[in-house]
């Protein structure tokens, strides 16, 4: 379960976010604070895993929480959802490690990009025992990388399905695929996922192993690099 607090001083913002949280799983919103003054408090005393966090608020801004939080060691993720767009303010955000910043008003896609980022960070991090330059620059990427230029790909492959196959092992690192698992996920024929892996594996993004341990016939793995 994600534990996450609100913290926003316009009811209505504080209640679309709420909404907007509802919609993924395993997601609960812990409490929702109308200034930083209070959601400081909450914070010391509650362990909180994203924080939903507004500049403009009464008694101390969202900047002077994050500055807080981060000198007292609190942990929390922080995805920043304001009107604030002065390049300062959003330059401190990023110093301070924000996952995302969103600038108001913001539509749910947006806002379900900003989740999904920081669902990737948690599972990379909690997926990798050590860090290698991989890791690094997938957890400090704002987006997802590309499998291949498309003026580099082979003739009779598409990008659009290869980055949805390479998207999908990129959105789940640290896990082995099938192609079964992965025709299921993308929607695609096992025919098609093997003749992109077949490639991925050749231009040595993708790599592959042979699990015997299946009781029946051995099957192959897949993961990225």
């Amino acid at each position: 379960m994600t534990h996450v607090i609100i913290v926003e001083d316009d009811p209505m913002v504080a209640q679309i976010n709420r909404q907007y949280l509802e919609q993924f799983d395993d997601f609960s919103v812990d409490c929702v604070s109308r200034n930083g003054q209070d959601a400081m408090e909450y914070l010391r005393a509650q362990p909180i895993d994203l924080v939903i966090l507004d500049v403009y608020m009464p008694n101390i801004t969202g900047i002077q929480l994050l500055r807080q939080m981060r000198a007292e060691g609190t942990p929390s993720a922080v995805i920043m959802i304001t009107a604030a767009t002065e390049m300062s303010v959003v330059e401190e955000a990023l110093r301070l490690g924000i996952v995302d910043y969103l600038i108001k008003p913001f539509s749910f896609p947006r806002f379900q990009e900003a989740i999904q980022k920081y669902l990737n960070k948690v599972s990379l991090i909690a997926s990798s025992e050590q860090a290698d330059q991989t890791v690094v620059d997938r957890l400090l990427g704002s987006e997802f990388p590309q499998a291949q230029d498309s003026s580099e790909l082979r003739k009779g492959l598409h990008q659009k399905t290869m980055s949805a196959i390479y998207e999908y092992l990129w959105e789940h690192p640290g896990e082995k695929h099938t192609c079964e698992s992965i025709s299921q996920a993308v929607g695609l024929s096992k025919v098609t996922i093997r003749r992109y892996l077949n490639y991925l594996i050749e231009t040595g993004r993708v790599l592959s192993s042979v699990d015997y341990e299946t009781g029946g016939r051995p099957r192959v793995l897949y993961h990225l690099r």
